[in-house]
């Protein structure tokens, strides 16, 4: 979790293709800790085809099949389908904002948001903008955001 912490959480990220790895990765997490899933991120990676969103987004029945029996993911039906079917709402939102990216970003004008939190139990869940951006994730079709 000292890696995670130090070098990805809270940064700012503008790559697509990582952008969609955490999409993939929160929608698994749904119901469980973040702890579960960066243990089994490599396998995810491995299974999600390093997240190759246009690959993701081709995958089949018997991919599904493929993907339920592999013990080193979450093998939840729901959410398998969720990120197939995310992956195709990813490609059109790149397709109407030329990237995933300039489309989360410009919930924020571009910039992130410094919060200045004393203590973890301070967090909330949830936010104005947070849930902002998943009605729109979700009027777009996406599942498990």
């Amino acid at each position: 979790m000292r890696a995670y912490h130090d070098e990805e959480w809270g940064k700012p990220l503008h790559d697509d293709q990582k952008l969609f790895e955490f999409l993939i990765l929160e929608g698994m997490q749904a119901g469980l800790s973040w702890y579960i899933i960066l243990r089994k991120r490599d396998a995810f990676r491995k299974a999600y085809e390093n997240f190759d969103v246009k690959k993701v987004a081709a995958f089949d029945q018997n991919k599904v099949e493929e993907l339920m029996s592999n013990t080193g993911i979450i093998r939840n039906k729901a959410k398998i389908g969720a990120s197939i079917n995310n992956a195709k709402c990813f490609l059109e939102i790149v397709k109407e904002f030329e990237s995933f990216d300039q489309y989360i970003w410009s919930f924020v004008g571009g910039k992130p948001i410094v919060n200045r939190i004393d203590n973890s139990s301070e967090m909330p869940a949830k936010t104005e903008l947070s849930d902002k951006i998943s009605d729109d994730l979700k009027k777009r079709g996406f599942k498990f955001v």
